[in-house]
């Protein structure tokens, strides 16, 4: 009887609707990932290394929306 295994692996992507916002992710791993070049996932499931200034893109429709429901909807807090 032969076995099978399964390998799982986050693959970072550069390509969809995703990339043209900035996406919210844990400070720590943020911070990790830009020393590290580690992948990160944003609150959205978008998988990256992030790479450029997040500021000069509008922030992601969905992040924003499990943000505000994860912080009662409190403006400000981002």
């Amino acid at each position: 009887m032969e076995d099978t295994r399964v390998e799982e692996r986050t693959v970072p992507t550069d390509s969809g609707d995703h990339e043209r916002f900035s996406h919210y992710v844990p400070k720590a791993k943020l911070m990790d990932a830009m020393v590290n070049g580690t992948p990160v996932i944003a609150l959205c499931g978008k998988v990256w290394i992030p790479s450029r200034d997040p500021k000069k893109y509008p922030v992601c429709p969905s992040c924003k929306e499990i943000w505000e429901t994860m912080r009662g909807g409190q403006e400000g807090d981002e």
